[in-house]
């Protein structure tokens, strides 16, 4: 079974993977024997599915014994082995850094047995496919892909050579996105110890020498419900409508704010905190607004340093809840309003900086998304020296 319906160039034939790479799967060591575990045998399993579609995995999870090699149906795969994970995280795919055993969960395909297929192209089309691989698992609870798929499934073949340049080009994107992704982690954790140290009073900005009082949130700020909107009520627009989630769900014709902080009020992620320079329909949110002598943007970074403790304020079962009462007793250390603005500009200043980071990283993403769809179909070829 090919996985599309491409017309592929005439020289990629369309070839059975189990005839160019040699098929393996796995097996889970009996938890009734402790010396089967805790080896130094690397072993996948789905608690490692956060470790899939990043190239290389070079750790797992969990180890086992060649103990649990031995007594069971185990296999210990090489380096460059291609896994995929057919049930949690279907479709997830990467290569192993060194000589790993996976679990049943997962599909191995030992590529340098037959030299017909390049690991690193492998990986590339699979991951190319993920979408289509997710739509062949079946289940009701958990969702599988099933052995017998793997036996017909098919994959377009470039001359040798070129599977390699293909798969260098993109990986040479892949370490492109892995340093964003690492410079991004890096200024995230420094605009975390920069909130802490300003927002605390542990590092002073030049030229400031006040006092700080300890006030409750209630002390420099207006806390009060969104409006509710029906969806009967709902007219199209160009304001967003801030609800209980992360996102806006839609747009109103109207608007009820602008220059406030919003703080979802319902729902798996009641608590979460917004800041909106422009004109909004608050609706399943509290709204707050600063009391003169206030800056707005030093609350909004105060409550988002508080943010982790803001959801702990969830109460209700099924459909969590956090009320206007519930925000007015959180305490914030808090300076003179000059100071409260420099603090606010430095932290917007990092805010900017993230986000140049975050476009850099989303258009990286959708720039091997693209070559992605040329040089996998034979749209776009490549040079071979």
């Amino acid at each position: 079974m090919l996985l599309d319906d491409t017309d592929y160039p005439k020289d990629w034939p369309i070839m059975h993977l189990d005839r160019v790479a040699k098929r393996g799967s796995g097996h889970t060591p009996s938890k009734s024997h402790p010396e089967y575990w805790n080896g130094n045998i690397k072993w996948v399993s789905l608690a490692d599915s956060y470790r899939l579609d990043g190239g290389y995995i070079s750790d797992t999870d969990k180890k086992i014994s060649p103990e649990g090699i031995k007594n069971s149906s185990a296999v210990i795969h090489p380096p460059e082995t291609v896994i995929l994970s057919r049930d949690a995280g279907v479709g997830k795919s990467a290569v192993t850094k060194e000589a790993m055993a996976v679990s049943q969960h997962f599909i191995a395909w030992n590529c340098n047995q037959t030299g017909k297929v390049a690991p690193w192209f492998l990986y590339y089309t699979l991951q190319f496919h993920q979408k289509e691989l997710e739509r062949q698992a079946v289940g009701s609870t958990i969702k599988t892909i099933g052995l017998p798929f793997f036996k017909n499934l098919e994959i377009a073949l470039p001359p040798f050579p070129e599977q390699k340049k293909i798969a260098a080009i993109l990986s040479t994107w892949d370490r492109a996105i892995e340093g964003t992704e690492k410079l991004l982690a890096n200024s995230q954790q420094q605009k975390k110890a920069l909130m802490q140290h300003l927002l605390t009073g542990k590092k002073r900005l030049p030229g400031f020498t006040g006092e700080w009082k300890n006030v409750l949130l209630k002390d420099i700020a207006l806390i009060k419900k969104g409006q509710a909107l029906s969806s009967k009520d709902l007219m199209r627009g160009d304001y967003p409508v801030i609800a209980g989630g992360k996102t806006s769900p839609y747009k109103h014709k109207n608007f009820t704010h602008e220059n406030v902080i919003t703080v979802s009020a319902s729902g798996a992620y009641a608590g979460y905190v917004s800041f909106h320079s422009y004109k909004i329909w608050a609706s399943d949110c509290s709204v707050i607004t600063s009391r003169s002598g206030n800056s707005i943007s030093f609350i909004y970074f105060w409550l988002s340093y508080l943010q982790n403790k803001i959801f702990s304020l969830q109460s209700g079962g099924a459909q969590p809840h956090i009320y206007p009462r519930d925000l007015e007793l959180l305490h914030i250390h808090c300076p003179p309003l000059p100071e409260q603005k420099a603090i606010a500009a430095v932290l917007s200043t990092a805010d900017e900086e993230l986000a140049a980071i975050e476009a850099d990283l989303a258009r990286l993403r959708q720039e091997k998304k693209a070559l992605m769809q040329q040089l996998l179909t034979g749209k776009r070829r490549v040079r071979v020296d």
